[in-house]
């Protein structure tokens, strides 16, 4: 949403209808939970400001959110967003965004980052 501006609507309906479960490029995309799936993203955009103030708290101060990879401050965004939920085990949510990260950046250390990130967040969930 971040990069193409396009509205919410019509993101969740491109994943829907053209990622989740579809083959592109000899590569399958996994079935979803598309009530999960729903609730994740309609909660990141209701609740974004907050998510993104847990983020900032939890990123060094040199290294902002707006300065952090867009893939990143989505994948933050979602992950905080369904710890936010707590419909899934919360370390379940980690690993699992952990290992979205490495998809996206195979030989960076952006998955440490999310780990660290998302730890800190979970503890102020768990604060709240």
């Amino acid at each position: 949403m971040e990069i193409s501006k396009l509205p919410l609507d019509e993101i969740t309906a491109e994943f829907e209808t053209h990622r989740i479960g579809a083959r592109i490029d000899n590569y399958t995309y996994n079935e979803a939970d598309l009530r999960m799936f729903r609730a994740i993203i309609n909660n990141a955009v209701k609740q974004q400001g907050r998510i993104d103030k847990m983020t900032n708290q939890s990123l060094n101060d040199s290294w902002p959110l707006k300065r952090i990879d867009p893939t990143l401050r989505a994948l933050f965004r979602a992950a905080t967003s369904e710890l936010l939920i707590q419909e899934t085990p919360p370390k379940a949510v980690v690993n699992e965004f952990i290992e979205i990260a490495k998809a996206f950046f195979p030989t960076g250390r952006e998955a440490k980052l999310v780990n660290g990130v998302l730890d800190n967040i979970l503890t102020m969930i768990i604060k709240d």
